[in-house]
């Protein structure tokens, strides 16, 4: 029996950052710890429902509704925000938190002021990771080749300048590069099978829980119309859905295949009427409750971001996977490498393609076998229990 606890959890407005936290913020407070959730007004009902106190705090970052393009296209274009970000969401919180500070703090991987909030309370951190991790190596493989002409830029400077001062100032001497992507201590809500090099990384800091998914019965069902054989969906998530060409080579590749049966969700940025017309096989949405029609589909085409891929994996359903932007390719390249999905660039998912490759995926009794194998290796990780019982280990040997 652990000791009721203050727990703070800090996120960002986004999709898959906030929704891969939710169940563990859930069983804690089921465990009868005092939770609170500090985040954005936009998801303040949705962390309500797990039973948290809400912190509200106001970002300046782009919302989950807003054009991907919001974003930029370069590397200082994607990071700038989240320093921009959090250097006026500090003074908020310090205020919010006042004569409350927690026990101990969860996070998200991009809410950089927990971690200077957990450092100005002297209390523990501990990384909720939507997403892959660093290995043993990453920074020479990948971090390194991927800053080296940024940093020798004004503004490449200016950025590490700026957030060396910010944390100076908040009485931190790490470097910015270990201070954002090596957490003293990380739980990792994906399957570990999706962790590039997984035998490098320290299990020391990083515990692999799987996925934390929940029933999500409040969301809605789904049920497989009558007739459909097979039952194809197609999303690319919350973010990056503003592909009207693209959805219209889905239509093109199963609108017209005898027996299939296509969901199409198309985000908010699209007009349905972009898609001409639309065979009776064809069900068009903006959202869906993705879980619930995965258990059921026959195949998953996916930009293959973090949440998504352990969907996929999870409910044994094979993918085609068509990334979008960030770690989504690499995501693409594991899944491909795991044998149950095949990835295809955005430009090469024509209806032709896309329909070849299908009918090869869901035919194949090898990628099936494959699917189901993850599927039980993945059922043994924990899942939310075993989130709930680490972060309930932290607590106890923070006061023995």
């Amino acid at each position: 029996m652990t000791t009721p606890a203050h727990i703070a959890m800090f996120s960002v407005a986004a999709h898959g950052h906030v929704n891969p936290s939710l169940e563990v913020i859930r069983e804690l407070v089921a465990r009868g710890h005092r939770v609170t959730y500090a985040i954005p007004p936009v998801f303040a009902d949705k962390v309500a429902e797990t039973g948290a106190e809400v912190k509200l705090w106001n970002s300046t970052l782009p919302t989950p509704d807003d054009d991907p393009s919001a974003w930029g296209t370069t590397l200082l274009d994607n990071v700038e925000p989240f320093l921009n970000d959090a250097i006026q969401a500090l003074p908020q919180l310090i205020e919010a938190y006042a004569g409350d500070e927690p026990d101990l703090v969860l996070h998200d991987i991009t809410s950089y002021p927990a971690r200077v909030l957990a450092h100005r309370w002297g209390v523990p951190a501990i990384s909720l990771s939507p997403n892959l991790v660093a290995w043993d190596g990453y920074e020479e493989e990948v971090a390194e080749p991927m800053w080296a002409e940024p940093r020798r830029t004004e503004r490449g400077q200016a950025y590490y300048a700026r957030f060396e001062a910010w944390l100076a100032e908040n009485g931190i001497t790490q470097h910015p590069d270990p201070f954002a992507g090596r957490p003293d201590r990380s739980l990792v809500l994906i399957p570990r099978v999706l962790q590039p090099h997984a035998d490098r990384v320290d299990e020391r800091v990083h515990s692999f829980v799987g996925a934390c998914q929940g029933d999500r019965a409040a969301q809605g069902d789904w049920q497989r119309p009558a007739g459909a054989e097979k039952v194809v969906l197609v999303s690319l998530g919350s973010s990056f859905t503003k592909r009207p060409a693209f959805y219209r080579e889905c239509v093109r590749a199963f609108g017209d295949l005898p027996g299939w049966h296509l969901v199409l969700q198309i985000g908010k940025q699209v007009d349905p009427a972009e898609l001409g017309d639309v065979p009776a096989n064809v069900e068009v949405r903006s959202w869906v409750p993705q879980l619930a029609i995965l258990r059921k589909a026959d195949l998953f085409v996916t930009h293959a971001g973090a949440g998504g891929s352990q969907e996929g994996l999870a409910t044994a359903t094979p993918m085609i996977a068509v990334p979008q932007a960030v770690d989504q390719f690499g995501n693409a390249d594991m899944l491909q490498g795991l044998g149950v999905a095949r990835h295809l660039p955005t430009e090469e998912a024509t209806a032709e393609t896309l329909r070849a490759t299908a009918l090869a995926l869901v035919g194949d009794p090898e990628v099936a076998r494959r699917l189901k194998e993850i599927q039980a290796d993945m059922a043994q990780e924990g899942g939310t229990p075993r989130a709930a019982d680490l972060i309930e280990a932290e607590l106890r040997a923070l006061r023995a």
